[in-house]
């Protein structure tokens, strides 16, 4: 018979033995412990970087660093797009609002533009260079006693009727003469000449070089008109030959309101599109 060697152990002593945890020499095997400490350990890990990729999340210096290039590009292009119809459409607001104010003020005088930029000091301290001046039809807001059918009321007849606009009395009107090059002439109205007349002694000698009609410009009257002469000029338009008298036909309207420094606007943009500007709407003088 064979018999076992002292050294070999059964099955279920073995079995027993590395379930336990405990090997020949008596000393238990930590094992097992260590192994639960790991996985404790990896939940730990596993829950802590959870929480920071939640944190990460709400953090949008983390979000713009992940996110790709391409996308960062997208966003760029979309905000300059944004931008663009913004800008286009307050642009166009702006433009509509303008236009709705022009098309009012256009109902209410009669003339477009309703406004004119003054562009001289030749109606001081009235009128100053930069003022704008609201216009309307000379026949609108006129009483009926203005010279016959023009609606201009004559400086002389003001006097006696106590009309008076801008500081003094008659109409001042805008007037445009056919030979002159440049900007229309923003002047009172003093008294109207006919045909041929000699309106020597009708005028204020104060506004006067000439001792008599022979020696003064555009008497006798060439045609039929009215004399004018800007408040802070020494001398009448017609004698100082800026105009013969005014026809109806060459006035554009009369001034009625002022408001100083905005024309200063249109000036600009004027000498900045036009070289020489021949439109009665481009500034007045």
């Amino acid at each position: 018979m064979t018999e076992k060697s002292g050294d070999d152990e059964s099955p279920e002593r073995w079995d027993s033995e590395h379930a336990t945890g405990i090997d020949d020499s008596g000393i238990e095997d930590d094992h097992t412990d260590s192994n639960v400490g790991l996985d404790a350990r990896s939940d730990v890990n596993i829950e802590y970087n959870q929480e920071n990729d939640r944190e990460n999340e709400n953090n949008p210096y983390d979000r713009a660093r992940r996110e790709p290039k391409h996308t960062a590009e997208s966003s760029i292009l979309t905000r300059i797009r944004r931008g663009a119809v913004t800008t286009l459409r307050e642009t166009l607001y702006s433009v509509i609002v303008v236009v709705a104010i022009g098309l009012i003020l256009f109902a209410i005088s009669g003339v477009w533009p309703p406004m004119v930029a003054v562009e001289s000091g030749s109606m001081e301290p009235e009128m100053s260079r930069g003022d704008l001046i609201l216009v309307s039809e000379t026949t609108r807001f006129t009483p009926s006693y203005a010279h016959e059918n023009t609606g201009v009321v004559t400086a002389e007849v003001g006097q006696s009727r106590g009309y008076q606009t801008f500081g003094g009395t008659g109409s001042v009107i805008i007037y445009d003469p056919p030979q002159r090059v440049g900007s229309p002439i923003i002047h009172r109205a003093h008294f109207y000449v006919e045909d041929g007349e000699n309106w020597y002694e009708e005028a204020n000698s104060a506004y006067l070089t000439a001792s008599g009609c022979d020696e003064l410009r555009n008497c006798p009257a060439p045609h039929a008109g009215f004399i004018t002469k800007g408040d802070a000029n020494a001398r009448y338009d017609q004698a100082t030959g800026i105009a013969g008298p005014v026809k109806r036909t060459w006035i554009r309207g009369a001034a009625r309101f002022r408001i100083p420094y905005l024309g200063y606007v249109r000036l600009q943009l004027a000498g900045a599109l036009t070289v020489n500007p021949v439109l009665w709407v481009s500034g007045i003088r």
